[in-house]
């Protein structure tokens, strides 16, 4: 056990295994038994919990905090918070762990230890199940058989009607690249022909061309429904020898599910897109890797991951698109003359990238740079932007990218830029401090970055007058609030009546998170964790942090949500949610989400932000 582990207050723990599944499960006597075996252990941030291959002490569970799992090459699998527990799968192998846990955050755990979890899961058969269910091999988000239909099924399937001819249905097949039609009357199915029943049917048996398809169709085949799950799909398929199963409600058809379909979901991964981009060797072939990345969007969503994870593998994306476009840069354009850094902004530099991502980017370069080796960089910097539009991360409207001379500079010029927006923070200084301080390193030498991001955080805390101007700035984007509890729509234009889940939604919450960083002179880059670390470090009240933070999770995921949607009507994802897409419920909680927001904001706006 660990040293600093102590025995929780019982009435407490009690308390809150019983809003903990599966805890939630168990008798108050089977509960109550359970209780003294949990010990507490609070961990600072950035604290190991366990290493690969340690032997597991026992279950943890976090009832406070937030703790980074990662694989035996570090590559992130969750980013998990309260009521999540982790390192089940160790311990119902040989003990040992098979991942690596960190907190990322102050964290509070609940150590069950290795033999009362055996004994649980031994004893209670509801607990069992939970745990049996949580340590499959397949990823959360690609889990073929418990995923849903509806993130399964080819929206919008190719149809015909019964008196289509053999003829023009085998010409609808073959234009479309497709294995099957469905034959509908309206919208109501009526059967489905396949290539194989074409060739068995008709060419064997020598029916003629303009043959109605209705004479050849299967009627009335099976179905499953949206809610159906993927193993509902296997099990069909194998069971009655079909490669293609239609999805309707009510009687109308809304997909299909084919064996193409289930190879596809399997096959997308965003560890499988991060090898792939790893060995391509051209734009063109890692911009048919990116392409998939809308379908990654829709499986992680579907199989449950929080926003903070999705965003973090889809970023992970671009992140691995850029380093190969660097190297491919090099092996072009030969060595760099000197050392170089290249640094994301914007949602990539805080890991925030959803299915909509244009390119925010820079370049340090060492001070000893001359300016006859600046056109190397120039050419280095194009070959990379231009890599990355052709990937679908679209040049940045604003130029905020190292093919702008400004934007490609020697540490000196950066270390000149940031203490020439501290000292005069005029609008275009805040604007571009706001980005700024979004940084993250992505290739070449960390180093160049190292001091200058600490001595920027450092200066900028001590002037008042920039921070007063920073927080103006952030005000700009209010949540959209209208009167009498209704949201407020844009009123003109493309999107009308729709709300700007990105701008009204989710960056009045980055805004904050960057004041608050500001604030505290904290390091963090991803908003979620400046929340976390701001209520750490007292610049954020416990009160109002855990209110912030459950208020952006909503807004991200009900983003992130309205996204996947657009991906399975075969549209592209966007920012622009309309509210009659969502429920009263949904309404009313998105709302009172932006409410915090907006309350949040106030209290920054009035100096209270430590008050929250």
């Amino acid at each position: 056990m660990p040293p600093t582990a102590t025995a929780p207050d019982r009435a407490a723990l009690t308390r809150f295994l019983s809003s903990v599944h599966p805890y939630d499960s168990l008798d108050a006597e089977a509960l109550n038994a359970l209780a003294p075996d949990f010990r507490q252990v609070d961990l600072p941030a950035d604290a190991p919990v366990y290493a690969l291959g340690d032997r597991l002490e026992g279950l943890y569970l976090i009832q406070d905090g937030e703790v980074e799992i990662t694989d035996e090459n570090s590559n992130p699998v969750s980013l998990l918070g309260p009521r999540n527990s982790f390192g089940e799968r160790g311990l119902l192998r040989d003990g040992q762990a098979v991942t690596q846990a960190r907190t990322t955050a102050a964290t509070r755990l609940l150590l069950l230890p290795a033999e009362a979890f055996h004994a649980l899961i031994a004893s209670e058969p509801a607990v069992a199940r939970f745990f049996d269910r949580r340590r499959a091999d397949t990823p959360r988000g690609s889990d073929l058989a418990t995923s849903r239909v509806e993130t399964l099924m080819a929206a919008d399937p190719v149809t015909c009607a019964p008196d289509t001819s053999v003829q023009d249905a085998a010409a609808l097949m073959r234009d479309h690249h497709i294995s099957s039609l469905c034959v509908t009357e309206g919208d109501r199915l009526e059967g489905i022909v396949t290539v194989r029943d074409l060739s068995n049917k008709v060419v064997a048996t020598g029916l003629p061309a303009d043959t109605a398809i209705a004479r050849v169709m299967t009627a009335a085949p099976l179905t499953l429904s949206p809610a159906a799950v993927g193993s509902d799909v296997l099990h069909t398929m194998m069971e009655h020898r079909i490669g293609h199963v239609p999805i309707t409600e009510g009687g109308r058809l809304v997909g299909i599910v084919t064996q193409t379909d289930l190879t596809r979901f399997q096959a997308v991964s965003s560890a499988e897109l991060v090898s792939r981009l790893a060995r391509a060797d051209t734009a063109d072939e890692m911009a048919r890797v990116t392409a998939e990345i809308p379908r990654l969007l829709v499986q992680l969503v579907a199989g449950g991951n929080r926003h903070e994870v999705v965003t973090r593998l889809i970023t992970d994306i671009a992140d691995t698109a850029t380093r190969r476009l660097l190297a491919l840069a090099e092996a072009q354009l030969g060595p760099p003359p000197v050392p170089y850094l290249w640094l994301a902004c914007g949602s990539q530099g805080r890991q925030e990238q959803t299915g909509v991502s244009d390119q925010d980017n820079c370049l340090m370069l060492d001070d000893a740079v001359t300016e006859a080796q600046m056109p190397y960089f120039a050419d280095l910097a194009k070959f990379v932007s231009d890599g990355l539009d052709a990937c679908g991360y679209f040049h940045c409207p604003g130029d905020m990218m190292a093919t702008n001379p400004r934007w490609c500079q020697p540490v000196r010029v950066w270390r000149d830029y940031f203490a020439g927006w501290i000292a005069r923070p005029n609008p275009e200084a805040q604007m571009l401090a706001s980005v700024m301080f979004d940084l993250r390193p992505i290739g070449g030498a960390a180093e160049l970055f190292r001091d200058l991001q600490e001595e920027t955080l450092a200066a900028a805390s001590k002037n008042s007058i920039f921070v007063a101007h920073m927080i103006s700035n952030s005000l700009k984007h209010t949540p959209p609030l209208g009167l009498l509890r209704g949201l407020a729509t844009i009123r003109s234009g493309e999107h009308r009546n729709t709300v700007d889940m990105k701008h009204n939604g989710v960056v009045p919450v980055v805004d904050l998170g960057r004041i608050y960083a500001l604030q505290g002179r904290l390091t963090e880059v991803n908003t979620r964790a400046r929340l976390q670390a701001a209520e750490s470090a007292g610049v954020l009240s416990a009160s109002g942090g855990r209110d912030l933070l459950d208020a952006y999770d909503l807004i991200a995921e009900t983003r992130l949500n309205h996204q996947v949607a657009r991906v399975r009507q075969g549209a592209a994802p966007d920012n622009f949610l309309a509210p009659g897409d969502l429920s009263d419920f949904e309404r009313s909680h998105l709302r009172d989400a932006f409410v915090v927001v907006k309350t949040m904001q106030s209290a920054v706006g009035q100096g209270k932000g430590m008050l929250g």
